[in-house]
């Protein structure tokens, strides 16, 4: 066996190795919150991240707007 061949049989080994460990996983749930719920009857709210101030807010469309 050559030099390469070792190789391609090594990733081909490690191609499905991760391939079925992602297939073997259970999907994890993502937290999720009403908007109605986290505005609490606002149109406009301060998120602290990280030091960082960002504002969350409705617009006129009815959409979200995050901007930092």
């Amino acid at each position: 066996m050559t030099t390469y061949d070792a190789l391609h049989q090594h990733a081909d080994l490690a191609i499905t190795a991760a391939t079925t460990a992602a297939t073997n996983q259970t999907p994890k749930e993502i937290p999720r919150i009403k908007s109605g719920d986290l505005m609490q009857q606002k149109r406009e709210l301060e998120i602290d991240h990280a030091g960082r101030i960002y504002r969350l807010r409705i617009t006129q469309l009815n959409k979200l707007i995050l901007t930092a």
